[in-house]
């Protein structure tokens, strides 16, 4: 059985790289507009009503108007936006999560992928507020490193086409502490405050490392990091796409530096936990492009679907 396929947004990063990862699946038939038709409403919403299933690869307000255009109540959305990450009625789409959020994308006509930032924080954070080991009230602060086609297109052009290097330095962003995935941040790991994050971006294509520092002194259960670490393998260890690496290995580094791209082309998740018995550093590593955005939303298609939920994707 074939399934009806439409990319609301698919000459975007993330819609071509959604093309890019089901282009050789049988099970999918192509829903495509004409570029010259990309914003014409009708024609929009014709093939929005004829899918069995639509990517939504649009800025918030272009995606919450196409899913005001959907009358058909068989259509299943799978928006890349901000727009639905915090709304009740959609499924948050990181079944890693628990059994709860994996079923809940099974059956949900509605859901809404996680943002890349978010991604890497909520898997490193909401295992340990779930356990009661990080209260909710815990002083959260998080730094993260992305590539540069985490900005899409705009970001990609101006980055490739400045000369001699003018933007090789790394770049703090959002600096007035309100960055767009804070909202999901905080609901989703039960944070009672937002955390204080700081996302950074650099000249390299993409790659992100998510950094969470913890104090064990202020957990409600004062673990080490290698007890930290040991948690995770136990709570992950029936997932294919999140890799619990080995307690502090020097293996891991290159020369005690920690490279962002090694998850690159995949839709694994790499955990680390750095540290001693006071202090705690738990890193996310993964592509921004594929667990973050892309492979994410094909993964949540492959649950919905009752297909395999790793077809098309690389752990």
């Amino acid at each position: 059985m074939k399934h009806k396929v439409f990319v609301d947004g698919q000459e975007g990063t993330t819609g071509l790289k959604i093309h890019e990862y089901l282009a050789q699946r049988s099970d999918i038939e192509w829903l495509s507009i004409d570029p010259e038709k990309r914003k014409d409403i009708a024609e929009r919403s014709r093939l929005l009503n004829s899918a069995d299933l639509v990517f939504l690869c649009l800025p918030d307000v272009a995606a919450r108007e196409a899913v005001s255009l959907i009358t058909n109540e068989h259509t299943r959305v799978i928006d890349a936006s901000t727009a639905h990450r915090t709304h009740p009625d959609w499924a948050y789409g990181l079944p890693e999560l628990s059994p709860e959020h994996r079923e809940k994308i099974k059956h949900s006509r509605r859901v809404s992928v996680p943002g890349c930032h978010a991604t890497g924080f909520i898997v490193g954070l909401y295992p340990l507020v779930k356990a009661g080991i990080v209260p909710a009230d815990y002083p959260v602060t998080c730094t993260s490193l992305t590539g540069y086609s985490g900005g899409g297109k705009s970001l990609i052009k101006k980055y490739e086409s400045v000369a001699d290097g003018g933007l090789n330095s790394p770049r703090p962003y959002a600096l007035r502490l309100q960055h767009k995935h804070l909202p999901e941040m905080q609901a989703v790991t039960g944070l009672r405050y937002p955390p204080a994050f700081v996302p950074v971006v650099a000249n390299y294509y993409k790659g992100m490392g998510v950094m969470l520092p913890l104090i064990s002194r202020l957990l409600n259960k004062p673990l080490s990091a290698a007890q930290v670490r040991d948690f995770f393998a136990e709570y992950f260890a029936a997932e294919k796409f999140i890799k619990v690496m080995p307690y502090d290995a020097d293996a891991t580094l290159e020369e005690g530096f920690f490279p962002v791209e090694c998850c690159n082309d995949t839709n694994r998740i790499e955990l680390f936990v750095f540290g001693n018995n006071e202090q705690i550093l738990v890193v996310s590593r993964f592509d921004n492009l594929g667990k973050g955005a892309s492979g994410a939303a094909v993964q949540c298609m492959n649950i919905m679907l009752g297909a395999d939920e790793a077809a098309g994707l690389k752990s």
